[in-house]
């Protein structure tokens, strides 16, 4: 896993003035709304006796821990019931903030230690400002590592193969792969691939049929630490994988269409997810080793592997340079609530 990246890690519409727990790099973090709509983040473990502060409630913009209701404002203990009046209240009686932003429908936070100036941007997607798309949330949990799935996410080889029974149907007939070109930007990159249009299984492939050229044109990328996208024709995908821990990773989805945008179309699509999603499931989850490997050589790679190699190659790099993380960290490690200033971004 990877630190000082914004990780996209929860549906902005999950986000209400009900306290929410989002796990996350092995951490368990409280997220909120405040009358002003911001959206505060804390880690869920009151520094009292550490209960779950997801499980209480939010007054008046602060939010009261369930076991002895020590409330808090912006991070600050204000109150603490049990006292005698004029009892003060201890200095370390605080909890860290941990910076958010949102945008394109995610909540992004950020983990790591270092300074503002020096912090990764978030990607810009610009195609999903286009009012008229039709857009629909869902999310899978799988028992893979996040750097297995991202690799999944962004392999054209595969769908001829894990996907023969659903949109890789007309793939599979022709599974040859031209030489691409990757375009490396920033922290990201992307590569497109065009295929020859043959039949695939599956609604609205027959229906796109009638209206499109005779070639398919795909781009997949990926930008750190844990987002990918993919823009086929009609339809944009983003997904956030999210690691929870070593072994589990949470993928939500948001995908945007152009073509069938009526509410009634959203079953036909979240069925056809389903079905795409549980296909890669299988196949991610019988992977060895569990964990996408550090060595570029321990695995043999194809041509058609150069997407997947340059995201290995950027998580090496960003290894090397020290912006690795080992499992189960204490957040007393990091300062986040006291290096970052942000404001909330609405596309």
């Amino acid at each position: 896993m990877l630190k000082n990246f914004w990780y996209a890690c929860e549906f902005s519409s999950a986000i209400t003035s009900k306290p929410l727990r989002v796990p996350l790099l092995n951490q368990q973090f409280v997220l909120y709304r405040n009358s002003q709509g911001k959206v505060m983040a804390f880690l869920d473990q009151c520094p009292h006796r550490g209960a779950a502060l997801s499980l209480g409630k939010v007054e008046n913009d602060c939010i009261r821990c369930p076991y002895h209701g020590w409330k808090f404002h912006d991070g600050a203990c204000i109150e603490i019931p049990a006292n005698q009046p004029g009892v003060p209240i201890p200095k370390k009686a605080h909890l860290d903030a941990y910076p958010v932003q949102e945008k394109y429908g995610f909540v992004w936070l950020f983990w790591g230690d270092i300074p503002e100036n020096e912090c990764p941007p978030l990607p810009s997607f610009p195609e999903v400002k286009n009012l008229a798309l039709r857009s629909l949330q869902s999310e899978f949990k799988c028992n893979a590592h996040y750097t297995r799935l991202i690799e999944n996410s962004i392999d054209p080889a595969h769908s001829a193969f894990v996907h023969v029974n659903s949109f890789g149907s007309g793939i599979a007939q022709e599974p040859r792969l031209a030489n691409y070109e990757i375009n490396m930007e920033g922290w990201g990159g992307s590569a497109s691939l065009y295929h020859n249009r043959q039949s695939s299984k599956g609604f609205f492939w027959k229906y796109l049929r009638q209206k499109q050229p005779p070639k398919i044109k795909t781009t997949r990328g990926f930008y750190m630490p844990n987002m990918v996208y993919a823009n086929t024709e009609n339809v944009i995908l983003f997904i956030a994988h999210v690691p929870i821990d070593d072994k589990t990773t949470i993928s939500k989805f948001i995908q945007f269409r152009s073509f069938l945008t009526q509410p009634w179309a959203d079953k036909i699509f979240r069925k056809y997810n389903l079905k795409i999603n549980q296909e890669d499931k299988l196949i991610v989850e019988s992977q060895s080793p569990k964990v996408m490997p550090y060595d570029l050589a321990a695995e043999i790679h194809a041509p058609a592997d150069a997407l997947p190699l340059a995201y290995r190659k950027l998580h090496k790099k960003c290894l090397d340079i020290g912006w690795g993380e080992e499992p189960h960290i204490s957040q007393s490690n990091y300062t986040n609530g006291h290096i970052l200033s942000v404001e909330r971004q609405l596309i």
